[in-house]
């Protein structure tokens, strides 16, 4: 039951007529010997994190280790709540969740990598907009999480999850590609459509860079998670609309991958380039490492 790209994938559940959150499932059940209720039960614990990390910074900011986050998320919401803010209700949301989970990740706290750390508020911050503004069920949001751990898995095979080797295009950008999908399948959309969704969003964030400031992971981290979410909901309207992307998901995670290889080194993790390498981010690294 296992799949090896998502070529694989979509034959899978085209000749099985299943989404790709069941697939998942099943994989998990024979290659990972789980349980379907084991499954259910890990994706409950998931959840539950994701839910605390995406709220507990709006409602009880915390200053960063690094002292560069602390209070965005709340920000942003109480814009949302005050009606003053220029993106709809879901994106919004979308946009405070995800900020929220880097100021928790930033202050040591309980964060899910989707699929890492730098990247963890995109998924929660899609996933729980999404179930607040369509009221979805908390069932519907397993079958995302599981629709979106099918494509990291993938791209974690083929590619790359890690901005230390190829950019925050692999970190942020799968996280992209992964809410995406999950995005598109928990509003009635085909898993051709969900690769669809995804490939799209690896392509609009081809070529972006990892230049943490001080090397920690704050900013421009929070930021990307926002940008992420606008990403993948912009990628899932598209696919919904049925609109295309003419280069396979496969493919693109490969140029994903290349193009990440050829980044140079500074602007791989490394906090030299980019924004770390402003003076200011220079100025802000000598102040936050004591130097």
């Amino acid at each position: 039951m296992d799949f090896l790209s998502g070529q694989e994938l979509l034959e899978m559940c085209r000749k099985e007529q299943i989404p790709i959150s069941y697939a998942m499932r099943r994989r998990e059940m024979t290659c990972g010997s789980l349980t379907n209720e084991e499954i259910t039960e890990k994706l409950d614990t998931v959840l539950k994190i994701m839910q605390n990390s995406a709220t507990e910074p709006i409602k009880h900011p915390r200053k960063s280790i690094g002292g560069l986050l602390g209070g965005e998320a709340k920000k942003v919401n109480e814009q949302r709540e005050a009606g003053k803010n220029i993106c709809g209700p879901t994106l919004s949301r979308a946009i405070a969740y995800s900020m929220a989970v880097l100021e928790v990740n930033a202050t040591m706290g309980l964060i899910v990598a989707a699929p890492t750390a730098g990247s963890s508020g995109v998924l929660p911050g899609v996933l729980l907009a999404l179930k607040e503004t369509h009221e979805l069920s908390d069932e519907a949001i397993h079958n995302g999480l599981l629709n979106a751990s099918a494509l990291g898995y993938i791209l974690m095979r083929n590619a790359s999850v890690s901005g230390a080797e190829a950019g925050c295009q692999a970190e942020v950008g799968a996280a992209s590609a992964m809410a995406a999908s999950a995005a598109v399948e928990i509003l009635g959309g085909t898993p051709d459509m969900c690769m669809q969704a995804a490939c799209f969003a690896l392509s609009n964030l081809l070529g972006l860079v990892c230049d943490p400031i001080a090397g920690l992971v704050e900013s421009p981290c929070q930021g990307r998670n926002a940008i992420g979410v606008a990403n993948a909901l912009t990628c899932a309207e598209l696919a919904l609309a049925g609109v295309t992307q003419p280069i396979p998901f496969d493919e693109m995670a490969e140029a994903m991958y290349r193009v990440g290889k050829s980044l140079p080194f500074e602007l791989r993790e490394t906090a030299m380039g980019g924004c770390a390498g402003t003076p200011t981010g220079c100025q802000l690294g000598c102040q936050i490492c004591g130097k």
